[in-house]
């Protein structure tokens, strides 16, 4: 992956990069800074760095987070490279390593939900649910945008 590096190390995460994107992006609107910081705290992030020549991370342009108890399911969530480096493959390449990871490995399901990304994620053995009628949810789309008086 020339001049750029995929890390679990969420020392090296900027935070105002994913906060930025996320709290404006389609799923997470207005999500609180606290919300968001406890969300990485509590899950295996997967930050895109570019690097220099030299190998030294500059700056961070991707991002991806797994909910998961390491043993038998994972939630593949908040999946994004910045709009200035979209098209060069770094998806792929996040995705790649995300189902490679070794605490990844085993799981009984891996599941997460896209607007306009299936073709990514069919790539690396996402399907459609087989019988929706087994999934239910709890769903409140709208949560962060609530006025909170």
């Amino acid at each position: 992956m020339n001049g750029f590096k995929i890390s679990t190390d969420k020392k090296l995460l900027d935070f105002d990069v994913i906060y930025n994107f996320i709290s404006n992006s389609y799923w997470a609107k207005a999500i609180p800074v606290e919300v968001m910081q406890k969300a990485i705290k509590n899950s295996l992030c997967f930050g895109v760095f570019k690097q220099d020549n030299d190998g030294k991370t500059t700056e961070q342009v991707g991002f991806a987070r797994v909910i998961t108890d390491k043993a038998t399911f994972a939630y593949l969530a908040d999946v994004f490279i910045l709009p200035a480096y979209q098209g060069l493959g770094l998806s792929k390449i996040l995705v790649a390593n995300i189902v490679a990871h070794p605490e990844l490995q085993g799981l009984r399901r891996m599941m997460l939900a896209t607007k306009d990304a299936h073709g990514l994620y069919q790539q690396y053995g996402f399907q459609p649910i087989d019988n929706p009628d087994l999934l239910m949810q709890i769903a409140k789309p709208d949560i962060y945008l609530t006025d909170k008086k």
